[in-house]
């Protein structure tokens, strides 16, 4: 009898995390040899924009009917979040409550917004194995620290995407099982179409540099356009493109405006297809504050495009191999920023190869396949 596998992942806005968990609903369907199931629970409408992509690979849906009351899914500003998060919370109580206790999955993966499963589960004590996911670098602060303690008495494990976060987990001795599972990132039928895919917009093979993520204070974007004004008024060739949305778009546009960077700064929006930036990039760019893992880092070693990224918390520094498949600069600091972007021009193509080869080698730990082998090892771990 096939086995049933829940993703709750409720967001408000386009995250790597909803990435990872299609991904993974993917890599079940196509690795399980019809032993497991995948359902993807569509709390707000996330999953709709998806709906092509979950019909192709034949992801079951199952849709809590609450969306009419969220007009606007993509929310910007912490506040607006928070607000919406409890709203989910209040709407998503009673119709989450009814599936979980009239047609319980064998397994419950929990991403995003765990409270509400997590206090369900703990009430009603559903009679389905539950898996909770630590999609970034947790705070654990004291209300989040009493929920913790409370609930999860009645979940089986606890899965982290990266050693360092793992590391974490552990010190917080919660007497769960913790384990290592790295988010299923590379597609390679995914990556292969949009590679395919020509870029309609004309960029220069040369001295173009990319960076990529939501225009937010963790992604550090005021930091890196003020490094790179001092890069390209030494080289007016350079152009720099920062592919993303958020709410720092006007603050980061005035910027590049005032600084007189309009011809060689641009900011490109939410890009669905980054191959085609970085096919012809000389270097993809990570300044982010934090990270856990990084998405973007696996994308560009796939892609052989070189990575120079800071060495923020968490997890760079693991995939960048502490600086062997990439540039590590000190998270922040202009300084070690421009001596490393330096150190990279000045290395020999030879070199880069090497790192680059070392770099794509590593980003196959986070293939679907390897997340599958790994995911149903946890599943079935005694």
């Amino acid at each position: 009898m096939l086995k049933k596998i829940y993703y709750w992942s409720p967001f408000i806005s386009d995250i790597a995390t909803s990435r990872a968990v299609l991904n993974s609903a993917i890599s079940i369907k196509k690795f399980s040899k019809d032993k497991y199931e995948p359902y993807l629970i569509n709390v707000i409408g996330e999953w709709d924009s998806y709906k092509e992509e979950i019909t192709k690979n034949e992801i079951n849906v199952i849709d809590l009917n609450i969306s009419r009351n969220f007009k606007v899914k993509k929310i910007n500003g912490f506040l607006l979040s928070r607000f919406f998060y409890i709203k989910i919370f209040l709407l998503a109580f009673n119709p989450l409550k009814k599936i979980l206790k009239k047609n319980p999955p064998d397994i419950l993966i929990l991403h995003l917004i765990t409270s509400l499963p997590l206090l369900l589960n703990y009430i009603h004590n559903f009679n389905t194995l539950i898996m909770l996911r630590i999609s970034g670098l947790p705070k654990l602060n004291l209300i989040r620290k009493t929920v913790w303690e409370i609930t999860l008495k009645k979940v089986f494990c606890i899965t982290c995407p990266t050693q360092a976060t793992l590391e974490l987990m552990k010190s917080f001795n919660l007497n769960k099982n913790n384990f290592l599972l790295r988010d299923p990132i590379i597609s390679t039928n995914q990556i292969k179409t949009k590679k395919q895919k020509k870029n309609d917009k004309k960029i220069d093979i040369k001295k173009n540099y990319v960076a990529i993520g939501r225009l937010t204070r963790q992604k550090n974007f005021l930091f890196l356009i003020k490094c790179f004004k001092k890069i390209i008024d030494k080289d007016r060739s350079i152009k720099l493109y920062i592919l993303g949305d958020g709410e720092e778009k006007e603050k980061l546009q005035n910027l590049i405006t005032n600084s007189q960077m309009s011809d060689n700064i641009f900011i490109e929006g939410y890009q669905n297809n980054i191959y085609k930036y970085l096919n012809r990039a000389e270097a993809f760019i990570l300044s982010s504050l934090w990270e856990d893992p990084g998405f973007v880092l696996i994308e560009a070693f796939y892609s052989n495009t070189t990575v120079i990224s800071s060495n923020c918390p968490n997890g760079p520094i693991e995939i960048l191999d502490r600086g062997k498949n990439g540039f590590l600069f000190e998270s922040n600091s202009e300084n070690s920023f421009l001596q490393k972007f330096e150190e990279f021009n000045q290395t020999n193509q030879k070199n880069i190869k090497i790192i680059n080869l070392r770099a794509k080698k590593m980003s196959k730990n986070y293939s679907l396949f390897n997340h599958y082998r790994c995911l149903i090892k946890i599943i079935n771990f005694k």
